[in-house]
């Protein structure tokens, strides 16, 4: 694009206006974490047996503990069974207690949870147990599809009606679904919620990020994307704080979502077009005055001359997703990134899953997690600014997955040990996505950088969907996860060596023919 690099200096490569703006940006993120992990809370399990009142007909004075002896069945454990019960029988009390009941069934009546007062969460409201207790992971494999359909779809809407709608859809969709997941009468309704309300909470850092990095130089990308990412991390310990004084689910997912609305009329009012997608579009005169309202809030003025010489380089021609996969470069580094956005979308999903070695309640543990990914997308943001995009990506993703293998020679009697490879794991895992995000829209030019990003994020949440199913290969041996979450990052780093180095280059505007 001619003389666009000329009067982004000119107006101020990161002034007031850019900071201004990824400030505005960054605060989605956290309610993009509340919208994804959400569900850990919404979502918890809590102790449950069989509701057995029959028997209080025969004994209506039985303790709670009395009442259990003589209806539960007890597991190989000595703890009492939560699925079955003793069969109720047309008997009184003293032939029960004498005589015990030797047949059980499935839970009759309902279940009882030792759940605190005044907590609740979808599984003791719509009893997700026993033979629904496969509904809990299917919510999340649901969510991560909804996520899968929204970044190939926001990548299109982006790339078709500007960088400032889609975020804003983004969060209109979030919190319309996000406050009816509240209002849900019963599983199925919150798994038809949970998927439309991942089409868009999932997406809005991939819209941010790339709204942020058209509003600035190359060497400055890296530090917006990474302020994005490091206030998602602020979100999933903040999400722990909130969960803790809300117990109730619904009451909870109503404070998760609620504020997006204020948010929403903020950014609409607030949140300006990219002037690099209006100038693609040949929509110039926008452009302008974008350009020059960027120029007054850094206090600059930008020349008359050099906005008259503002133009396209070439033929204005709109792009769809089919280009991607039509021009050959643009092909080749699609195939290697979608592959490293999968493998790292496995890794950090598998090692996330296994890592439970803390013996800590489940919100200080999330408040852990959340506490490691800030160091780890620190870090990150120092090294690629270094060491260049491409070799600090594939170094992340080769020691991510030694780190799956270097478990598997470790033995069983250190668990501590386990945990603690299994978090720098993560950590790696992290920084890799970090670096990803960043990456990736460098690799596109602005006219498909918004379906390139939404094609590689797809692939990711494949990476997601797939990660939990892969513990089920430990029925044939178990190394066979573990091998597989190390074997393929480690490739997926090799093959990212093959890629362009995007350090400081200047952003593409227009796909070339090459």
């Amino acid at each position: 694009m001619s003389n666009f690099g000329e009067i982004l200096k000119e107006i101020g490569e990161f002034g007031l206006f850019q900071k201004r703006l990824v400030a505005a940006l960054c605060i989605p993120s956290i309610f993009v974490a509340f919208d994804v992990f959400g569900q850990v809370f919404t979502g918890m399990s809590f102790d449950h047996n069989c509701n057995t009142d029959w028997i209080l007909e025969r004994g209506p004075n039985l303790t709670e503990d009395r009442q259990r002896n003589l209806t539960l069945p007890v597991n190989k454990d000595g703890k009492y069974e939560s699925c079955k019960m003793f069969t109720p029988v047309d008997l009184d009390l003293e032939t029960i207690e004498a005589y015990g009941i030797n047949t059980t069934t499935g839970c009759l009546d309902g279940w009882d949870y030792q759940a605190p007062i005044g907590a609740s969460s979808t599984v003791t409201e719509f009893n997700l147990v026993c033979d629904k207790s496969g509904l809990i992971e299917a919510s999340q494999s649901i969510y991560m599809a909804g996520y899968l359909v929204g970044a190939l779809t926001y990548g299109s809407i982006s790339d078709r009606f500007g960088r400032r709608f889609a975020p804003l859809l983004s969060l209109l969709v979030l919190m319309t679904f996000g406050v009816g997941v509240a209002f849900s009468p019963n599983i199925y309704v919150f798994l038809v919620f949970r998927f439309f309300s991942g089409t868009s909470g999932g997406v809005m850092i991939m819209n941010a990020s790339v709204l942020a990095l058209e509003w600035t130089i190359p060497s400055n990308a890296a530090i917006c994307t990474q302020l994005i990412i490091v206030v998602y991390s602020t979100g999933l310990m903040t999400l722990s704080g909130i969960a803790y004084l809300i117990p109730n689910w619904r009451i909870l997912q109503l404070v998760l979502s609620c504020p997006v609305l204020l948010l929403l009329g903020f950014l609409y009012w607030f949140l300006p077009e990219s002037a690099r997608w209006l100038m693609t579009q040949g929509r110039k005169e926008e452009a302008q005055k974008v350009l020059e309202r960027a120029a007054k809030v850094n206090g600059r003025k930008v020349p008359d001359d050099l906005m008259d010489k503002l133009t396209i380089e070439g033929k204005v021609k709109r792009r769809n997703m089919l280009d991607i996969f039509r021009i050959p470069y643009l092909r080749k580094r699609t195939i290697i990134m979608g592959y490293n956005w999968c493998a790292v979308s496995l890794l950090y999903y598998g090692l996330s899953l296994n890592v439970g070695g803390f013996g800590l309640n489940i919100y200080l543990t999330q408040l852990i997690f959340g506490f490691v990914e800030i160091p780890a997308n620190l870090g990150c943001l120092v090294l690629v600014q270094h060491f260049g995009r491409r070799i600090c990506h594939a170094c992340f993703m080769f020691f991510g997955g030694v780190a799956c293998l270097v478990i598997l020679a470790i033995p069983n009697d250190l668990p501590v040990v386990v945990t603690i490879m299994a978090v720098l794991g993560k950590m790696t895992a992290t920084a890799a996505f970090s670096t990803a995000y960043i990456y990736t829209p460098e690799l596109y030019p602005t006219v498909l950088r918004q379906n390139g990003v939404g094609l590689n994020s797809m692939c990711a949440r494949v990476g997601g969907i797939v990660s939990p199913l892969i513990w089920l290969l430990e029925v044939y041996h178990h190394s066979i996860p573990m091998l597989v979450y190390g074997i393929v990052p480690v490739a997926a780093g090799g093959f990212c060596l093959l890629l362009p180095e995007t350090l400081n280059v200047a952003l593409q505007d227009q796909a070339e023919i090459k």
